[in-house]
């Protein structure tokens, strides 16, 4: 074989390895960027707390929050919401409770999920506190209340897509927690 044709095979073997790498980090790596800027539903991660404090309430705008929860079909646990909507202001804080409870004999631990619909709203709904990724065990018929304190943020009102939005849904889907689970992740991200 010459030196050239070795040359090329070293070349595609390598394009091929950096291939594999790419397709395995895809996954991870879409969530971040999901989070980060709030694309396919995902709210903003974090907060300013200066920006919370300085935030002003538009009090001629008022929008509904609808709760939904969801289990996958492997989670044992019962998860609702304790309130089926709210209503607020944009630039006005809400907490809001989900209540889980482990009907097993053994623990389950759960992680979960979540969206906001429509979703180029979820660049604008903002969580200060929530139990979404963190790994939350439960014992044997153990119930637990999940706070989710959030905000929409004012600029909700300054942009035109949003115009006519005076309904949100704030979805969470709770997976139970095994050693390789990957979430899944929407249709349009495969």
């Amino acid at each position: 074989m010459s030196e050239g044709t070795k040359s090329t095979l070293y070349y595609i073997a390598a394009l091929g390895v950096l291939a594999f790498g790419l397709s395995y980090a895809a996954v991870p790596l879409y969530r971040i960027f999901c989070q980060a800027y709030s694309y396919g539903g995902t709210t903003q991660q974090g907060h300013n707390a200066e920006k919370v404090e300085d935030m002003k309430t538009v009090t001629d705008r008022v929008i509904r929050v609808r709760f939904n929860a969801d289990t996958a079909a492997s989670m044992t646990w019962n998860f609702r919401p304790q309130q089926s909507e709210i209503k607020l202001h944009p630039g006005e804080t809400a907490l809001a409770f989900y209540t889980a409870k482990n009907p097993m004999d053994r623990p389950v631990i759960g992680i979960s999920t979540y969206n906001v619909v429509p979703f180029d709203a979820g660049q604008y709904f903002n969580k200060i506190q929530c139990f979404c990724f963190e790994e939350q065990m439960l014992n044997p018929h153990e119930e637990v209340h999940m706070p989710v304190f959030f905000y929409i943020d004012p600029e909700f009102v300054d942009d035109p897509k949003m115009q006519n939005v005076d309904m949100l849904t704030l979805s969470y889907t709770f997976f139970e927690a095994r050693e390789g689970l990957q979430l899944p992740m929407p249709q349009f991200a495969r």
